[in-house]
Order: C-alpha cells, then sequence, then structure tokens
C-alpha cells in the first residue's frame, strides 16, 4: 500500500538576499490586471527558502519547491538554479 504525496507548488524567482546560512530571500513577481481600469501591474511578494550548499547568489534565478516548514518563515527549498546573475 503506496500513499501517493500531493502535488507541490512550485515557484521561480531571483535571489535578493544570502546573508543567512543555508537560507535565501527570493522575490516573486507576477502580473494581475487592475480590477477596475484594467491595467497590468507587478504585484511582488518575498519569501526565504532552504538552500543545502550555500550555492545561491545575488541575482541567481532559481526555481523552488514547497516543503514542510523548517522554521516559523521557511517554507520553500531550492531545487535549482535556472540561471546565474552576470
Amino acid at each position: 500500500m503506496t500513499q501517493e504525496r500531493g502535488t507541490r507548488r512550485v515557484q521561480q524567482g531571483v535571489v535578493v538576499s544570502n546573508k543567512m546560512d543555508k537560507t535565501v530571500v527570493v522575490k516573486l513577481e507576477r502580473t494581475t490586471r487592475h480590477p477596475l481600469y484594467g491595467k497590468v501591474v507587478k504585484r511582488a511578494s518575498k519569501c526565504k527558502a532552504h538552500d543545502e550548499e550555500n550555492a545561491c547568489q545575488l541575482g541567481d534565478v532559481v526555481r523552488m519547491v514547497e516543503r514542510r516548514p523548517l522554521s516559523r518563515e521557511k517554507h520553500w527549498r531550492v531545487v535549482e538554479i535556472v540561471s546565474r546573475a552576470k
């Protein structure tokens, strides 16, 4: 009897801070339409992600997957570095 895990959310964002040990802060941007005027606006949020090897640098684009909470604010894990910063 095997139990399947639910699908885990995957997000892609830019590293804005790597000053903590094994933790990076990732900025997630999304575009949405204004409810009244219809103009496309950018919305951003930041979240903390676990980086086991401390491999991420500022400006890197990373892909993260949701996981169980590791701390009060850390619920994501870095899966791969999509592109390095210039």
